[in-house]
């Protein structure tokens, strides 16, 4: 099943016989900007959500997504800080039975009670390097959260604009993790921090394998993030934001360039996805049966995910709202949908059994 988080709700979509094609289902949470969702071990869902009027909120399912219930609680920063009213929750992570949140304004929280309390991180809220954090387009956030299933201690978070942090001690301290990453936007062209970081994943077999997709360049770390090699030669732009490896070899990546920062659009007006089987070393064009001319969407941060069968399935959707497949690694896509709201949410869940 793919959770497709949009604008104006939630939408599950699943996968019948041949014949039956692809079900949309919803949308569920109604009016409600689905920023990120996540699936527990147990099968639990969770949805971070923001409304111009209800604000921020976390929701959560037993049901596979057939109904929904908030959380009271909604992690923010202490009123002292200055820093104000949480805008929006843009990432969830579950590490055993703590749940952690990436919010705006830029903050890690922690709950040690499924959510029932928040606590900030103030390893990371409160690093020396916060000043050099700042507001990016279209948020000011931690996002890309990832714990190493082997050694839970090892955490990586990502700050737009702000760069990626790594902790060794379950985020008790946290180190910049940004070298050999460049930023063209700041006065200094390979900063310690203040990186405008698009997206960060992490391979779930061979944590120390990371992936990047910045303002400016694709990167791939082999050693958990404390260096980068970028690996942008062979894409059409150093600008993106949707990046995401196959869970079965650390080596096989997948990226949707756009064209500028200014523009933020498919380059030459082609939607494309490009495939490396090589860990970035070369790249080729893997879309057969996507749009070819006059594109001019955005597929943005968390708007691509990827599930774990071999060959792997392939998922995305544009500010558009159409939603694309492909369920061979990228060998060729189909269209699921085509006047969803904007998407800002893709991913990849069980579902419930048929």
């Amino acid at each position: 099943m793919l959770l497709v988080g949009t604008a104006k709700g939630l939408f599950r979509v699943t996968r019948g016989t041949a014949d039956e094609g692809w079900r949309l289902d919803g949308p569920h949470l109604g009016g409600y900007s689905v920023l990120h969702t996540l699936e527990a071990p147990d099968g639990r869902l969770f949805a971070a959500t923001s409304h111009k009027v209800w604000g921020a909120h976390i929701y959560t399912s037993d049901d596979h997504g057939a109904t929904w219930s908030s959380f009271e609680a909604v992690p923010e920063h202490p009123a002292a800080s200055g820093r104000g009213a949480t805008k929006a929750i843009w990432y969830l992570a579950l590490s055993g039975d703590t749940l952690f949140a990436g919010i705006d304004p830029a903050g890690l929280f922690r709950s040690d009670d499924r959510g029932a309390s928040w606590q900030p991180v103030a390893g990371l809220n409160e690093h020396p390097t916060r000043p050099t954090w700042e507001p990016s387009k279209g948020c000011f956030a931690v996002h890309s959260i990832y714990i190493d299933s082997g050694q839970p201690d090892n955490m990586v978070a990502a700050v737009s604009a702000g760069g990626v942090y790594r902790s060794e001690d379950g985020g008790e301290t946290w180190q910049p993790a940004n070298a050999g990453v460049r930023a063209e936007n700041l006065p200094e062209r390979y900063p310690e921090t203040g990186h405008n970081v698009h997206r960060v994943v992490m391979h779930p077999r061979f944590p120390s394998r990371l992936y990047r997709q910045c303002y400016n360049g694709t990167y791939r770390s082999d050693d958990g993030g404390r260096s980068w090699t970028e690996i942008t030669a062979g894409l059409p732009s150093d600008f993106g934001y949707g990046i995401v490896v196959d869970p079965n070899d650390p080596d096989t990546v997948f990226q949707i360039p756009e064209s500028s920062s200014h523009m933020r659009a498919p380059v030459d007006g082609k939607l494309r996805v490009y495939r490396s089987r090589d860990a970035g070393a070369t790249w080729e064009s893997a879309s057969r049966g996507l749009p070819a001319e006059h594109v001019y969407v955005t597929v943005l941060r968390e708007a691509m995910d990827i599930d774990a069968r071999d060959p792997c399935g392939v998922y995305f959707g544009t500010s558009g709202g159409q939603l694309f497949a492909s369920l061979d690694a990228g060998d060729s896509w189909e269209q699921l949908a085509s006047y969803l709201p904007r998407v800002l949410n893709v991913k990849t869940v069980r579902g419930a059994s048929q």
